[in-house]
Parts: structure tokens; sequence; C-alpha cells
């Protein structure tokens, strides 16, 4: 096998990954959100720069790396802008856009797309290297900004529970004033 061979069996897999890594995230949306859930992904994908140890990868100049990066960051403001939380009972679930999944295949289109069209200019190996890095710089801020989100939307619901809490002491005393007794 050629190495044009190898980029293809490689895109088709991550295609497959990608529309994967979808229906996982929409189902996620269906359980309800926490800090765990929200910072374990960027994290456990930082182990892929274990990529860059290997020589070929590390052909990656630093330029290279700023704007793979970049690239990734703008793509993630797309992700932060329609990503949100909203309480449902006594949890915080992502509030489902009918956008979300439109833009992450488009998203992923794209950087097929543009795959497609840097494979004759870049090495396979560092072209891998400068998409890991895109979609690190696209998945690092989107989280980041979901976490303060989701802190946000904590607060409220802490705010709300313990509202509700002081009314239900009051009503009690109140109640138990009404009855006679005294607290």
């Amino acid at each position: 096998m050629n190495m044009s061979i190898y980029a293809i069996v490689f895109m088709v897999l991550a295609f497959f990954m990608a529309i994967f890594a979808l229906f996982v995230r929409m189902k996620a949306m269906e359980k309800p959100a926490n800090t765990k859930k929200i910072l374990i992904p960027p994290l456990a994908m930082s182990t892929g720069f274990l990529m860059f140890v290997y020589p070929p990868v590390r052909e990656i100049t630093s330029l290279e790396v700023i704007e793979a990066f970049a690239v990734g960051m703008l793509f993630s403001i797309i992700l932060i802008k329609t990503s949100s939380f909203e309480i449902r009972g006594k949890d915080i679930y992502m509030k489902r856009s009918k956008a979300f999944l439109f833009i992450l295949l488009g998203l992923l289109t794209l950087r097929i797309v543009v795959k497609l069209a840097l494979d004759t200019y870049f090495d396979f190996e560092v072209l891998a290297g400068m998409f890991f890095i895109l979609a690190f710089g696209m998945i690092l801020p989107w989280r980041i900004a979901m976490y303060v989100k989701f802190k946000e939307v904590e607060k409220q619901l802490n705010f709300y529970k313990a509202e509700m809490q002081s009314n239900h002491v009051l009503k009690t005393k109140k109640t138990n004033s009404l009855d006679g007794h005294t607290s």
C-alpha cells in the first residue's frame, strides 16, 4: 500500500469514528451534565500529543502548530455559540440545539475537504499532527466555555434549591406556630 491509500483508509476510519462520536454526543444530551463529563474529553484527548514522539510527526513547524490551533479556536466559536445548559427538574442538561448536529457534520465535512486539499502539500504524518492540533484547538476552548456556562447554571440551580428550602422552612414554622407549637 502506498501513502495515499493509507490516507484514504485513515480518513474513512476517522469519518466513521466522527459519526460514532456524534451519536454518542447526542445520546449524552439525554443524561444530566456534570463537571467530569465536560472536562474529561480534552484531558483524555491530550494523550494524543504522544504522536509527536514519532519522528515524522515532529517535522511540523511552530507556525503550522499556531495556524492549526488558531483554526481550531475559530471552529470552536460555532460550538460555543450553540452549546448551552438548562435546568430540568433538579438536574442540569445540555440544551438541545437543532443546529448542533448539522454544525458538527459541517465542521467534519470542512475538515475532510481541507485535509484532501492539503494532502498534496504535507506529508501524511505532519497533516495528521496538524489536524490533531486543530481538533484540540477546537475542543479545549469549547469545553472551557461549557464549563463556565455549566457553573453559571449550577449557581442558578443552587440558588433555586436554597430558595425552595427556605420557603419550606418558613412554611413549617408558620404551620407549627398555628398549631400552638414553637420551635
